[in-house]
Order: structure tokens, then C-alpha cells, then sequence
């Protein structure tokens, strides 16, 4: 016959089976939702990824993309065809000079400059009473042959629309060694701080009196400070070349950069009418 203290002991043992017992069932119980958790998180995940890549998920990410490909990179400017001819046999003249040259034009006549290019000839009509030293300057240039063979560095199409020429370089810092003054700042064409299409003007280089030999032809109005001293009217002959160089672009896309056409001044000659 079992005591009454075995008994007790006995119950005690099987009451502390009981609890291991639903101890070890609850953690197993545990483990098996954990896992199920896991796995369907795990599908989510999986899920969400690949709806993404396939772009059934939509958000700021799908305005950022549409931005890049309706907004190409300055660097992927389409190549077009260029409207020009070859240039003439020849090599830029390596000449500089320590001072401006006397002015020794007749301010009260008539003078014209050619610019016979490979997009064809540029016609105009210079402003030699208006501007004696610049008019008289490109008389010296044009006489020496300084801008014969050089390219026509720079096209902007965009905010401003010029063509600018006159650096033997092709590097938009050379110019004859010398500078002129700023003049004609005030002429009449210039209104509201613009110049109309068909002005030239002289670049410069920010500074006052700082012009040399590059100048700029506007092919369409263009908002500018009136600090480019304006010197001359181009002809109709030369508005139409103007424009097929402009319609092919420069070579940045971004609006600023060398002409795809390729722009260069064959001969220059400046004569009195």
C-alpha cells in the first residue's frame, strides 16, 4: 500500500510532467506560427519586389523617369547633317599686334564687310560713323588677312541667339594682341536691352573697353545688356545663312557650344561704298 507522502510526491511528479508538457506544446506551438509569419512575410517581400520591377507599383520614381526621358542629357545632342562646305585650303595667320591701329577710315562714308564662309556669304553693312575704331579696326584685320580660315567658335540657341567669330584660335580667348574701346552703346536699334536680329556686335570680356577681334551676329532678338558695342546691319543673303546654321544646332545640346555646321570664314574683306 502507497503512504500517504508517496502519494503526495507522486501527484507532485505528475502535476510538474504536465506543465513540461504544455510548456514544451506552447513553444512548439510558438515556433510553428513564427515560422508561418516568417514565410508569408518572406512573400510579401518577394511579391512587392517583383511588382515593383515590373512596375505595377507607381510613385515619384515613375515622375523622375518620365522627367530623364523627355529631358535628354547635354551630352546626347542628336547628330544632324552639316549644311556646310568644306573649307578653302588654307591655315590661320599667327599675327598680334602691341596696339590699335591709327584709325584711318572716313568716318563719313559708307563701308561694308564680306564674310565669305563655307555656309555661304555674309553681307554687312558697317556703321562707321557711329563706330569709327571698331569699323576701322576690322578694316586693319580684314587688310592683314587675320580672319581668313578661322571658325566661327560658338552658337547659342538658347536665351540669346548668336553666332560668334573673330578668334583666331577657335578657343573663344584669342584676339589680335590689342583691345578697342566700347562704342555705340546707345544706338537707336537698341530697345528694352535688345538686340534685334541682323546686329553685329563686338564680345567682350565682361570688362569695360575690352573688345579685341570676336564678334557676334544675332540671328533672332535677344535679351543682353547694352554693353556690346554694335557695329554693323546684316544683309537678307546673310539672315538665310545665319538660320541654316542655326537650324542645325551646336554640339553640347544644352544651348550653348560649337556649331555642328562647320563655320568658317574662307575670306574676309571690308570695302568703302
Amino acid at each position: 500500500m502507497v503512504s500517504q507522502e508517496q502519494r503526495r510526491r507522486q501527484l507532485a511528479r505528475e502535476k510538474y510532467l504536465r506543465q513540461q508538457q504544455r510548456r514544451t506544446s506552447a513553444r512548439r506551438k510558438s515556433r510553428m506560427r513564427n515560422s508561418v509569419i516568417a514565410s508569408v512575410l518572406g512573400v510579401v517581400v518577394i511579391g512587392s519586389v517583383a511588382l515593383y520591377t515590373t512596375g505595377v507599383l507607381k510613385g515619384n520614381d515613375d515622375k523622375a523617369n518620365a522627367s530623364a526621358s523627355v529631358s535628354p542629357s547635354p551630352s546626347a545632342s542628336k547628330k544632324v547633317p552639316d549644311p556646310c562646305e568644306k573649307p578653302a585650303k588654307g591655315a590661320v595667320k599667327k599675327q598680334s599686334w602691341k596696339k590699335e591701329p591709327a584709325v584711318t577710315i572716313d568716318k563719313s562714308a559708307a563701308y561694308t564687310m564680306k564674310l565669305a564662309t563655307t555656309c555661304g556669304d555674309i553681307g554687312i553693312a558697317l556703321k562707321a560713323s557711329a563706330a569709327p575704331h571698331t569699323v576701322n579696326s576690322f578694316n586693319f584685320l580684314a587688310g592683314k588677312g587675320f580672319f581668313d580660315h578661322t571658325k566661327c567658335h560658338r552658337l547659342t540657341t538658347n536665351g540669346i541667339y548668336v553666332l560668334q567669330c573673330g578668334d583666331p584660335t577657335a578657343s573663344g580667348s584669342g584676339g589680335p594682341g590689342y583691345t578697342i574701346p566700347d562704342e555705340n552703346l546707345k544706338d537707336k536699334s537698341l530697345k528694352g536691352n535688345v538686340y534685334p536680329a541682323g546686329t553685329v556686335a563686338m564680345a567682350n570680356t565682361g570688362q569695360p573697353h575690352s573688345g579685341g577681334s570676336q564678334f557676334f551676329l544675332v540671328y533672332q532678338d535677344s535679351q543682353l545688356p547694352p554693353s556690346y558695342a554694335p557695329f554693323g546691319t546684316i544683309d537678307a543673303a546673310g539672315m538665310k545663312v545665319l538660320k541654316k546654321i542655326a537650324a542645325a544646332g551646336e554640339n553640347t545640346g544644352a544651348g550653348d557650344g560649337a556649331p555642328n555646321a562647320t563655320v568658317v570664314i574662307d575670306k574676309a574683306t571690308v570695302a568703302k561704298s
